[in-house]
């Protein structure tokens, strides 16, 4: 049963700490459902009935369960945008290096996102605009982003001339070797410290030895 007998209040939008709330509440609701059950197998009953709504309460936010689980996808990118990637220019290369290096390994660590990536692969043939949009604002941002530190490091000339862009993807892919994958497939539930240090520390002397000045 809903613990929203009446929905009249809910549907007013004139308060938008209401809505925000009740938005919220929804999309909570509606992460757990899905992590648990999969895009296929959630019903917005089930979600309704998770977050604690009317399933009309429901479809006055989303209008549909593809809407729902695109603005789930959204809101995680919103919360986790700003977090990668950042750098001090004033940092040594390779302690900045390490320093993102492990952080986006904490974030792929974080409860939540493998399960999103793995649902977001399982539909993205359906819905190849949320899949696109995924991308996008995720892995194709943090590549950008690593990309445009190591430009300025080259022009300050304290690494070669190279192809940026895929220098940063490489190291992404280096820094989450033995980890993501494993993680993905459930061969692993959470990394070791100590192979996360490995890891990380053997993509930063790799991409250094390749590409710093001496």
């Amino acid at each position: 049963m809903s613990s929203e007998p009446d929905i009249a209040a809910e549907t007013n939008a004139t308060d938008p700490r209401l809505d925000r709330a009740k938005r919220r509440q929804i999309l909570e609701g509606a992460s757990h459902v899905f992590l648990i059950q999969g895009f296929d197998g959630a019903s917005m009953g089930a979600i309704a009935q998770q977050a604690g709504v009317s399933k009309g309460t429901l479809y006055v936010y989303f209008k549909s369960k593809e809407e729902l689980f695109a603005a789930i996808v959204e809101d995680q990118r919103l919360q986790h945008a700003q977090q990668l990637f950042v750098f001090d220019p004033d940092e040594e290369i390779a302690a900045a290096l390490t320093r993102v290096g492990k952080e986006f390994i904490d974030f792929l660590c974080r409860p939540g996102i493998l399960s999103s990536v793995r649902l977001v692969t399982a539909i993205a043939h359906r819905m190849p605009a949320m899949g696109n949009n995924f991308y996008c604002t995720g892995p194709a941002m943090g590549v950008a982003r690593l990309k445009g530190y190591l430009e300025s490091q080259v022009a300050a000339g304290i690494l070669e001339p190279h192809d940026c862009e895929v220098a940063a993807a490489q190291f992404m892919d280096s820094c989450s070797s033995l980890i993501f994958k494993p993680m993905l497939f459930h061969a692993i539930e959470q990394p070791e410290p100590a192979l996360v240090d490995r890891v990380v520390r053997m993509a930063v002397q790799t991409y250094l030895r390749a590409w710093q000045k001496r």
